[in-house]
């Protein structure tokens, strides 16, 4: 089975105390048809040549050294000299499973998939690390077309994580031909994942956490503020993946997306107004919602939502500051009355 090489794209730059990790769990595949690129984004520390050392050590690794530019413009670089019939993607702080890419290759072929996806596992960066073993459990593979592939993706769904990150996924490599990174945006997998699931026909999703991603790494482009990535890059993304969605899918699709676009915005507006430091942010926000409530109201009349999600939007488009504060008093006041009352669980007027 392991005859289709697969480039394996490492975006590296300053991070020498991680490297060994991330490296020796690609080294380590299972599926050893590998292509491993290393792309040193113009690093300050010692991760350049450590790089290097790995490339004498394994002919496998390839070594780009370039200007730092940034995450999209490392994997660019990575894209253009990959040379592999998949592609996949690790970022060189995380590390992945020993047969992540065996399995994730082999779902593929066996259901004539252009697209595998998994699960992930969030850690921490002190969480210690045995490359010689793995605790990968599920074997459950489920196939799905483009359209229950874009649904999940747009919705969300309670069984199957399917998010925009790109190394959680392998991607066959014409289903990616000439799509490139926006160079120095944050929230850049948006699209490019936006773009890849309108194209393919068939894809694999496995309900296993293959790729172990590290939240906590000081330094992290995670780190950068919300309100920073959500007004600059993560509001501009999802708008053009409406717009996508819309010009390559269906317009009923599109509503879709748009529809669960301005519910994830009253979910981040909640959350700006909770902390002092970011309540002039959740201004902006709503009032850059409020001055397009008609194409809102559209969108939630041809939708099919439930009677709260409309409850909601329309409390809010009246006012902002007034659905603010019923939430805060439905969740401290109503919910812990309604648990004594009742005894179970019940979902918050923000959920």
């Amino acid at each position: 089975m392991q005859k289709d090489l697969i480039s394996i794209i490492i975006p590296v730059y300053n991070v020498e105390e991680y490297l060994d990790r991330c490296i020796q769990s690609v080294l380590h595949q299972t599926y050893q048809t590998l292509e491993i690129i290393l792309v040193d984004d113009g690093s300050t520390d010692h991760s350049g040549q450590m790089c290097d050392v790995y490339a004498k050590s394994d002919k496998r690794i390839k070594v780009v050294h370039k200007p730092n530019g940034g995450l999209s413009d490392a994997r660019n670089a990575g894209l253009k000299v990959a040379t592999g019939i998949y592609i996949g993607y690790v970022d060189s702080d995380d590390w992945i499973e020993l047969d992540m890419y065996e399995r994730m290759y082999t779902a593929c072929v066996d259901n004539q998939a252009e697209l595998a996806i998994c699960r992930y596992v969030t850690e921490y960066s002190t969480k210690d690390f045995n490359p010689t073993t793995s605790n990968v459990e599920s074997n459950q593979v489920v196939p799905l077309s483009r359209e229950a592939l874009l649904k999940i993706y747009i919705c969300g769904h309670d069984q199957y994580v399917i998010y925009n990150s790109v190394w959680s996924k392998l991607f066959h490599k014409d289903l990616v031909k000439d799509m490139f990174f926006p160079k120095g945006r944050n929230s850049e997998d948006i699209m490019y994942t936006t773009k890849a699931f309108c194209k393919l026909k068939k894809a694999v999703y496995m309900d296993t956490g293959f790729y172990h991603y590290v939240q906590d790494r000081q330094g992290s482009i995670m780190n950068v503020t919300k309100s920073e990535r959500m007004f600059r890059d993560e509001i501009p993304f999802w708008r053009a993946h409406i717009s996508y969605i819309r010009t390559n899918v269906s317009e009923t699709m599109g509503d879709l997306a748009a529809y669960y676009f301005w519910r994830r915005l009253l979910s981040y507006y909640l959350d700006l107004s909770a902390c002092q430091k970011t309540r002039t942010d959740a201004k902006r926000l709503a009032k850059m919602m409020r001055s397009e409530k008609v194409a809102i109201r559209q969108v939630y009349a041809k939708v099919h939502r439930s009677k709260g999600d409309l409850f909601r939007m329309s409390m809010f488009l009246r006012s902002p500051l007034g659905y603010c504060i019923a939430n805060r008093v439905y969740a401290r006041i109503i919910v812990p009355i309604k648990r004594k009352a009742k005894g179970q669980k019940e979902v918050f007027l923000s959920e």
